[in-house]
């Protein structure tokens, strides 16, 4: 059963096209494990790998370590491509403030830091630090992961969080001394927080401790709970949640009264949730009713409370772009809703805010909208919708997380990006009806000119797909080296952000592309319906129409054509290259999804059931089957180069997944590019200490570079300074 794990050794390359010397691979063995599943014989030849404990797995694992090293040390530029990242990387302030009467509340992470920090800002502009991580963890790993200040401003939690690992806790500030009045309240990881008004209490959600589950029960098993500031943690009330949703999630949305509370509740990242809203009587026991049923709607509805206690409802019910609708808070079934803000069937509703504040003639609705990617703000009376007036924005870029003050305000903040735009803060006043600059994040320095521009290309069944097009702002004739993107899931559209990795790229003379493929959010809710479940299959048919048409235009050639994708993307760019592996030089998957018959088994992979499918039902397992690279491996074919990346832990997606693809691959590639697993002890499924992000796109862009002949010392292009003004 157990097989010797020699180191790697380099030997002769076989030719095609690199000049390194080849690496033979660190044996891995394979078993004779076969289930049948509904009559479907699945073989899993590296299901111990799963194991990650296990001696012989981290013995292997340890050799892929040191094959990686040893490859990395024969790339080429890779110091170039450490400083390039470096140059682009942003820092400063790249969010909104909280505002909560005369304080801010925001987030800045200069140059050289590896965390941000928590900044207070008072009325005279006097900027205080509130909480900064390294103080609590100077090796970088602990990280600010969230903030809710009270509504008076008085208090803030705080949620930290440590890389993979599975605590999380919130503490309770004092805003003016910036010492600790309340906490560790524990097991509080992806919790929603809603402050009673005083400041004394908040409902926050948190998981039921792990003595009262049973061993190896992975499930989520969250609660919502009543805090009172100073009570021990173990007194908290629980208020809603039981044993019958051991895998929901819940959002927590409080009236500005505090007279109500609305709790949002859905399984996963479902495209459907149900609506539940409470009067706040008796705060201990608060009775909820439940005002929408997801599964009845069969749709995302997101509630507010306005100032008269009615719901304002954002929902793509009927509306695959979504709308806007106001409702009795408790009548507030479809039937009974009020379309205040149409649907734009070419415009997908991001976000909208209310702004009510006294010095306000009447109340607003701010709306963001993107066209084709771009956002656009328009202004509307809240009473019936009319709208007023379009907001100026500094270019054809992305808007996101509009903030305002709270209970009521009259200004709006919000953050702005483009290609070439590391996110920047804007104040708009409404009662003055001005838009300023106010903070942002900045580069190193420099960023390079870039051309954006947005393309239709037809996938094979004839729907258009829009793809993004970054390059070099020069005339040049011929194909250049490419790297293009894609996710495709749980309804997340890509836009024309700012991108480190695709500055740097774009700065060394290459093609940066996005591939808006079925399954995001690009088109509303028929787009994500269109690229889920049974349907998944198309995302990838997408990603590979976008790889042929870049080819077929002459925008690159398959040897010059590298694919990257993160998390669901990973599944997406594996998946698409172990069924089209012709079409391309090199493959990066970030924290992939790999073995879709048991990633229900790993991390977080039980609640994505509704976009996947799950393999406990015969007609979706086929649709895993379908879509799931590890088993779609052919032996003999010539793969691309990979390069697989993820923490050593993943609570998101589950390390296996990374070890068992590599092994597949590593046994059945009848090429001589390199397939390779890059693993980072103490880092997160995303977030990360910013030194070590930087390491891996850096290391990301040498190895593509590598497979497609891209080199910054050649092909450099010229740089533009960038800078931004402190809050």
């Amino acid at each position: 059963m157990r097989a010797a794990v020699p180191r790697p050794i380099i030997g002769p390359d076989r030719g095609g096209g690199n000049s390194m010397a080849r690496l033979f691979y660190p044996a891995a063995w394979r078993s004779d494990v076969v289930e049948d599943l509904f009559g479907f014989r699945v073989s899993d030849p590296y299901r111990w790998l799963e194991d990650g404990d296990d001696a012989r797995v981290r013995d292997w694992a340890a050799a892929q370590d040191r094959l990686f090293l040893a490859h990395r040390e024969q790339w080429r530029e890779k110091e170039r491509w450490a400083s390039s990242v470096d140059q682009v990387s942003s820092f400063g302030v790249s969010e909104p403030p909280m505002v909560r009467g005369s304080l801010m509340f925001l987030a800045e992470q200069l140059r050289g830091d590896e965390q941000r920090r928590l900044l207070v800002v008072d009325a005279e502009g006097d900027r205080r630090v509130l909480v900064d991580p390294v103080d609590v963890d100077p090796s970088g790993h602990t990280g600010i992961y969230a903030w809710w200040p009270s509504r008076e401003g008085e208090r803030v939690a705080v949620q930290m969080e440590v890389a993979e690992q599975p605590g999380s806790d919130i503490t309770v500030l004092d805003v003016r001394t910036g010492e600790v009045v309340d906490g560790p309240l524990p097991r509080a990881r992806n919790t929603s927080l809603a402050w009673l008004p005083g400041g004394d209490a908040f409902y926050y959600v948190s998981r039921v401790p792990d003595e009262e589950l049973a061993p190896g029960d992975m499930r989520l098993h969250r609660r919502v709970r009543l805090h009172r500031i100073g009570a021990p943690w173990q007194a908290d009330t629980v208020v809603f949640g039981g044993e019958d949703a051991p895998d929901h999630y819940y959002g927590l949305t409080a009236g500005a009264d505090g007279r109500h509370l609305a709790v949002t509740a859905m399984v996963g990242p479902a495209a459907r949730n149900d609506v539940y809203v409470a009067e706040l009587v008796d705060p201990e026991a608060p009775r909820f009713v439940k005002v929408v049923d997801g599964a009845a709607v069969g749709a995302r509805v997101l509630p507010r409370f306005l100032a008269d206690g009615t719901l304002l409802l954002v929902t793509d019910h009927q509306a695959p772009c979504g709308r806007v609708c106001v409702a009795d808070r408790y009548d507030a079934g479809p039937a009974a809703w009020r379309t205040l803000i149409a649907e734009d069937p070419a415009a997908p509703l991001d976000e909208c805010l209310v702004l009510d504040g006294p010095a306000l003639v009447r109340p607003l609705l701010l709306v963001a909208r993107a066209r084709h990617g771009t956002s656009a703000l328009t202004l509307h009376d809240l009473a019936d919708g009319r709208p007023l007036t379009v907001l100026p924005l500094p270019g054809a870029g992305v808007v996101s997380s509009l903030r305002t003050s709270a209970p009521h305000g009259h200004q709006a903040w919000f953050s702005y990006c483009d290609a070439t735009t590391p996110p920047t803060i804007y104040r708009y006043d409404a009662a003055l009806g001005t838009t300023e600059q106010e903070a942002g994040a900045a580069t190193a320095g420099h960023t390079p000119e870039i051309r954006s521009r947005a393309v239709r290309y037809r996938a094979g069944d004839g729907t258009e797909i829009t793809l993004f097009l970054f390059t070099p702002d020069e005339d040049h004739q011929g194909p250049r080296p490419t790297l293009l993107y894609g996710y495709g899931s749980f309804g997340m559209p890509m836009r024309p952000w700012f991108f480190p990795l695709a500055a740097a790229w774009v700065g060394a003379g290459g093609t940066y592309a996005v591939a808006c493929v079925r399954g995001g959010g690009e088109e509303g809710q028929r787009w994500h319906d269109a690229g889920r479940g049974p349907h998944k299959h198309r995302a990838i048919s997408d990603f590979n129409d976008a790889a042929a048409w870049l080819v077929e235009t002459g925008a690159t050639t398959r040897d010059q054509l590298a694919i990257y994708g993160q998390s669901a993307g990973g599944l997406l760019v594996t998946a698409a290259a172990v069924r089209r592996p012709d079409l391309y030089a090199a493959v990066v998957a970030e924290g992939p999804l790999c073995d879709m018959v048991r990633y229900e088994r790993f991390g977080l992979g039980c609640t994505w059931t509704d976009e996947f499918g799950s393999a406990s039902q015969p007609e979706q397992l086929q649709w895993l089957l379908t879509c799931s690279p590890y088993h779609n491996v052919t032996p003999g074919t010539p793969y691309p180069a990979f390069l697989f990346t993820g923490a050593v832990t993943d609570l998101q997606t589950g390390e296996a997944h990374v070890t068992k693809m590599c092994a597949a691959l590593q046994h059945a590639t009848a090429g001589d590019r390199p397939i390779l697993m890059r693993r980072e002890p103490d880092t997160a499924h995303a977030a990360s200490p910013a030194s070590k992000e930087r390491a891996l796109t850096a290391d990301i862009l040498a190895f593509a570079a590598e497979h497609t002949g891209l080199s910054p010392k050649t092909t450099a292009m010229p740089l533009r300074e960038t800078a931004a003004e402190p809050l």
